[in-house]
C-alpha cells in the first residue's frame, strides 16, 4: 500500500512538472501576435465599431413608415330628439398617408453608410498596425534583455575564472595582493550589469504581458526568437510600392474622398421634393360611404440645402487634400525608416566581421598573457572593459536594427522585414 502511494505522489509530480514545463515554454513571435490578435481589450473594442457601423447600414436603408390618421367628426352630445341624437350625423374617416422618397435617397444613404463601414475597417486594420508596432518593440526589447543578460552572465563567469587564477596565482606569490584586491573591486562592475539585465528584463516581459491581456506570472513567462539581422534588403522603390498598395491610413483617405463624394450626392438628392400620397375613406351621412386619393407636393419657393450641398462639396476638396497629404506623409515614413535600417547595417557589419572577432582576440590574449605575467593589471582591464563595452554595443545595434525593421514594417504596412 505505501508503495502504491509512492507512485500515486510520483506520477503527480511529473504531471505538475509537465504541466509546468508546458506553461514555461518560450512563446514565438507567431504565437505572441495571435494571443494578441485575441486577447488585446483595444483591438477587441476597435473591432465593435465596425458592428457598429453596419447596424447604422440597416437604419440607414430603412423606408418611410406610413402614417394612419383616424377621424370621428360630427358628434353631437347635446342633440335632441330621436331625429337628431348624438350620433345622427356621426362621420367617421381613415386616411393613410405615405411619402414617397425621390432620386433614390435611400440608396444613397445606404451607399454612405456601406462606405463608412469600409472607413471603420480601415480604421481598424490601421489600429492593428499601430498597435502591432508596439507589440513587436516590446518583442524585440524583451529579446534584447535577454539577449544583454546573456552577455551579462557570460562576462561574469569569464571574469570570476580569472580571478580564481588570480588567486592561485597569489598563494603561489606571482602577484601582490594588491592586484587581486583591484581584480576583486573591478567585479562590482559585472554584478551590477548583471542585476541592471535582470531586471531590464523582467521589465520588458511585463510591458509585453500588458499588451497581450494575460495574467501569466512573469518568471514563467518567456519569449524565443531570431536575435540577428539580416543585412540584404529590398530597394526602397520595392517598399514605397508595397505601401501605397497595403498602407490603412492611405486607404482610408482615398475611402473619404469616395465617400465625401456619395454624401455630396445624397445632399442633392435631399434638395428635391418628395411627395407625400394619401388615400381616405369614410362615412358621410347624406352620401353614405366614400374614399378618395390626395398628393402633398412642398413647394420650393427656398432651396434650404444649399448650404449642405456647399458643405460636401467642401468636404470633396478637403478630403484629396487629406489624401494627398497622406500620400506625401507615406513616403516620408518608409524614406526615414529604409534609411534608420541601411544605417544600423553600416554600423553591424564591420562589427560581425571584424570588431567582434578582434574584441575576443585581444581579451584572450591580454588574460593568457596576464596570467603568465607578460601583461601588466591594467592591460588586462582595459582589455575586459573594451570586450565588455564591443559586446553589448553589438547587442545594441541589433536591437536598434529590429526596432528599425519593426519601424520600416509599420511605414510600410505589413511584415515585409523580419
Amino acid at each position: 500500500m505505501q508503495k502504491s502511494h509512492m507512485r500515486c505522489a510520483t506520477l503527480f509530480a511529473m504531471l505538475l512538472l509537465g504541466l509546468t514545463a508546458v506553461a514555461q515554454e518560450p512563446w514565438t513571435w507567431e504565437k505572441v501576435r495571435a494571443k494578441f490578435e485575441q486577447s488585446n481589450p483595444t483591438l477587441q473594442a476597435g473591432k465593435l465599431s465596425i458592428d457598429e457601423s453596419k447596424a447604422q447600414e440597416v437604419s440607414a436603408y430603412l423606408r418611410p413608415n406610413p402614417t394612419l390618421t383616424i377621424l370621428a367628426d360630427q358628434i353631437d352630445p347635446f342633440g335632441g330628439g330621436p331625429q337628431h341624437g348624438t350620433f345622427a350625423y356621426f362621420q367617421p374617416v381613415a386616411s393613410v398617408n405615405y411619402l414617397y422618397e425621390r432620386d433614390h435617397k435611400r440608396e444613397l444613404r445606404l451607399e454612405s453608410a456601406q462606405k463608412a463601414t469600409a472607413i471603420s475597417t480601415s480604421t481598424q486594420s490601421d489600429l492593428e498596425r499601430n498597435l502591432l508596432f508596439n507589440l513587436r518593440s516590446a518583442f524585440v526589447d524583451t529579446l534584447q534583455s535577454k539577449a544583454v543578460l546573456d552577455v551579462a552572465r557570460e562576462n561574469l563567469s569569464y571574469y570570476d575564472h580569472l580571478l580564481n587564477v588570480s588567486r592561485d596565482r597569489l598563494k603561489a606569490g606571482d602577484i601582490a595582493q594588491i592586484d587581486l584586491d583591484r581584480l576583486e573591486l573591478q567585479r562590482v562592475q559585472y554584478e551590477s550589469d548583471l542585476q541592471t539585465a535582470e531586471v531590464n528584463l523582467r521589465t520588458a516581459k511585463i510591458q509585453l504581458l500588458m499588451l497581450l491581456n494575460d495574467r501569466t506570472p512573469v518568471e514563467q513567462f518567456d519569449v524565443t526568437g531570431n536575435f540577428d539581422f539580416n543585412d540584404q534588403i529590398m530597394p526602397l522603390e520595392e517598399f514605397r510600392k508595397i505601401a501605397l498598395d497595403a498602407r490603412p491610413d492611405l486607404k482610408i483617405a482615398a475611402q473619404s474622398v469616395d465617400k465625401a463624394k456619395t454624401d455630396h450626392r445624397l445632399a442633392q438628392a435631399n434638395g428635391s421634393t418628395d411627395p407625400t400620397f394619401g388615400f381616405d375613406f369614410g362615412r358621410n351621412p347624406p352620401i353614405d360611404q366614400y374614399f378618395g386619393v390626395s398628393m402633398n407636393i412642398p413647394l420650393r419657393i427656398f432651396d434650404r440645402n444649399q448650404g449642405e450641398k456647399r458643405r460636401t462639396q467642401l468636404e470633396i476638396d478637403r478630403s484629396q487634400r487629406l489624401l494627398e497629404a497622406a500620400q506625401v506623409q507615406v513616403f516620408s515614413d518608409v524614406d526615414s525608416a529604409y534609411a534608420a535600417i541601411e544605417s544600423n547595417l553600416v554600423l553591424l557589419l564591420p562589427y560581425r566581421q571584424k570588431y567582434l572577432q578582434q574584441a575576443v582576440r585581444v581579451r584572450d590574449t591580454v588574460a593568457f598573457a596576464y596570467q603568465h605575467g607578460g601583461a601588466s593589471l591594467l592591460d588586462f582591464l582595459n582589455a575586459q572593459s573594451e570586450y565588455r563595452s564591443v559586446h553589448l554595443s553589438y547587442v545594441s545595434l541589433i536591437g536598434s536594427y529590429l526596432t528599425a525593421a519593426s519601424q520600416l514594417n509599420l511605414a510600410v504596412g505589413r511584415e515585409v522585414v523580419r
